[in-house]
């Protein structure tokens, strides 16, 4: 089950700081994303999220996400 639901405001440690974003999609099988295959299950959901400072839409599993507000 995800721990995170769409909307949740999170934030991720990225190449440049810390980055925040809010979840736009969870999803629970394996998909393609940006010209790689990425691996989602039930018991380890991968989310997409939206930057908050720019356009951008990042895809992590959940051990990487720290809910905030």
């Amino acid at each position: 089950m995800a721990k995170f639901s769409i909307g949740d405001h999170v934030s991720w440690n990225s190449e440049a700081g810390r980055v925040t974003g809010r979840i736009i999609r969870i999803h629970y099988a394996d998909f393609d994303y940006k010209g790689h295959r990425h691996r989602a299950s039930a018991d380890e959901p991968q989310y997409e999220i939206k930057s908050d400072k720019t356009d951008h839409i990042a895809a992590h599993k959940e051990r990487v996400l720290t809910r905030i507000d």
